[in-house]
């Protein structure tokens, strides 16, 4: 195995490993090795020094305790409650109808039905129909740990 340090024709670097110089060639010639950054196949190999083994090193120091690192700034925090807020308030101030929604949303519309607000699950064509009907429809925010 060989590893490669690289670069794009944007400027971008990153490394690569292959079986071997021939197999970076092959690989290269028919515009398969690509930046992971901007997906450009214009590739060449970058300057880079060799590995080097010598003589044994004299152990680094102990390094200091590790710190802890937030994950989410406190605007990425302040967001997120402001989004779990706004779902709290939707949940307690609407009925769920689940999959029939569409359906009494467009029959409260047309006056059929008592108003009253509601929230549940539409499909993208629902929805589209429901917006050209004039029926106004909005998509509930998701919850911040939806997608974890």
């Amino acid at each position: 195995m060989i590893r490669y340090a690289l670069a794009c024709d944007q400027g971008h670097e990153f490394e690569s490993w292959f079986p071997s110089a021939a197999a970076y060639e092959k690989q290269a010639r028919r515009g398969l090795v690509a930046c992971p950054q901007c997906s450009s196949n214009r590739v060449a190999k970058a300057i880079m020094a060799p590995a080097v083994v010598g003589a044994a090193r004299p152990s680094p120091a102990p390094a200091e305790a590790p710190t802890e690192v937030a994950l989410l700034d406190r605007k990425q925090r302040a967001l997120r409650e402001a989004v779990r807020a706004l779902r709290r308030e939707i949940e307690t101030n609407t009925a769920d109808v689940g999959t029939k929604f569409a359906e009494l949303a467009r029959s409260m519309h047309a006056g059929e039905t008592p108003e009253r607000a509601i929230r549940g699950q539409a499909t993208g064509a629902e929805v589209e129909a429901l917006l050209e009907e004039g029926v106004g429809v909005l998509p509930m925010p998701a919850a911040p740990d939806d997608f974890n």
